[in-house]
């Protein structure tokens, strides 16, 4: 019989260096910004694609609705994000930045493409290029694992 070892398990592998690498983000976002992962990610993603509905920033994202949900309250409470009534779906809100929430998006982005940097220098142009082709394909691949998972 096969037996698991976790340090040999690469799901774990990859849990423990996301957490780290999220660990060393999130302190500095929040010393620097005020802001928790989460925040961050809605920012950046409304930054990217504009307004949104909350399960779509959940779908973007990977988070659950409840953390999604406790983020745009957040943003929305220091009027960094705004809700605004849906047109495809009177249900629903679409998230959009504010002004605020645009400016402080411009003073973290290059704080975060520093950090990326420092934090991938040891890392030739083609290791990062395998390495982010490695990532795409291990999506892909769990995907492909959950879709069958639900038929």
């Amino acid at each position: 019989m096969t037996r698991l070892r976790l340090d040999d398990f690469l799901p774990y592998r990859l849990s423990i260096a996301s957490n780290r690498v999220s660990n060393v983000v999130a302190t500095t976002y929040q010393a620097m910004f005020g802001l928790r992962i989460p925040e961050w990610r809605l920012i950046a993603v409304l930054a990217e694609s504009g307004g949104m509905t909350q399960q779509a920033l959940g779908g973007r994202t990977r988070m659950d609705k409840v953390t999604v949900s406790r983020a745009a309250i957040a943003l929305a409470e220091r009027g960094l994000v705004e809700r605004q009534p849906n047109p495809g779906d009177q249900r629903s809100h679409l998230l959009t930045l504010s002004v605020e929430g645009r400016r402080l998006y411009e003073q973290v982005a290059p704080k975060a493409l520093e950090m990326e940097a420092r934090m991938f220098a040891a890392f030739s142009s083609d290791e990062l290029a395998t390495l982010r082709a490695m990532l795409d394909r291990m999506e892909a691949a769990a995907e492909a694992v959950e879709r069958q998972s639900r038929d």
